[in-house]
């Protein structure tokens, strides 16, 4: 039986992903550069030094990494305090406090910043429900890489077999299979493009992944 659950944080407990559209697509007009909605999307799961590594390299800018990503903090920063749409995703916030209400240990594996984990865990007032958070981008590799899935493991105190990962991208997919770990693959309205064909199971709403049912998900699985 699982004894821990590993969630992803963008597309999987809050909606950022408009305002990280909005924040990415103001520092690609302020660097000049046209990123197709194809190569965008390829992104998804990965750190943000980790994308604008790329970028830097895909364009030949002459910019450091960490310039890209100072200028897409500040846009989502000014996004995250001024708007108000922002929300769970359906379902999340009975689903935590379920697994949490039965004893599992829950854990943030998020290829966000810290500063952004802390936000997002502040505003919606969700610190309480965590063990551990780790972020992405404090290691050296980001997903999908499978080093955050393996250390949030180790921060549960199970071991891998005994954890699950929710994640809605193809690179946190592949991250948590790459680290051995059971894969929920989350098909988010909120993140286009991905292929969850890796992942060992499929979920359209967190009600399929409810607490009473995760014996018959493990035995459905294998």
């Amino acid at each position: 039986m699982f004894k821990a659950v590993l969630f992803d944080m963008d597309g999987v407990i809050v909606d950022t992903e408009p305002l990280h559209h909005s924040a990415y697509h103001q520092m690609f007009n302020d660097v000049n550069i046209e990123v197709s909605d194809a190569l965008y999307a390829s992104y998804t799961g990965q750190s943000t030094y980790e994308i604008c590594k790329q970028l830097v390299s895909h364009f030949s800018l002459p910019l450091s990494p960490h310039t890209l990503v100072d200028i897409k903090r500040d846009r989502f920063k000014y996004l995250f305090d001024n708007d108000k749409s922002l929300a769970l995703i359906d379902g999340v916030l009975n689903l935590i406090k379920d697994y949490h209400a039965n004893g599992m240990t829950l854990v943030l594996a998020s290829s966000a910043s810290m500063d952004n984990i802390n936000r997002i865990l502040k505003h919606f007032d969700l610190d309480q429900y965590f063990k551990a958070k780790i972020s992405g981008a404090d290691l050296k590799a980001s997903k999908p890489h499978p080093e955050i899935f393996i250390k949030a493991a180790e921060l549960s105190k199970y071991k891998p077999d005994q954890c699950f990962v929710i994640e809605d991208s193809t690179n946190g997919i592949i991250a948590s299979k790459s680290a051995n770990i059971f894969c929920v693959g989350f098909n988010s309205p909120h993140s286009n493009g991905q292929d969850y064909s890796k992942a060992d199971v499929v979920i359209e709403h967190f009600n399929e992944i409810k607490y009473s049912k995760l014996s018959d998900l493990l035995s459905a699985a294998n």
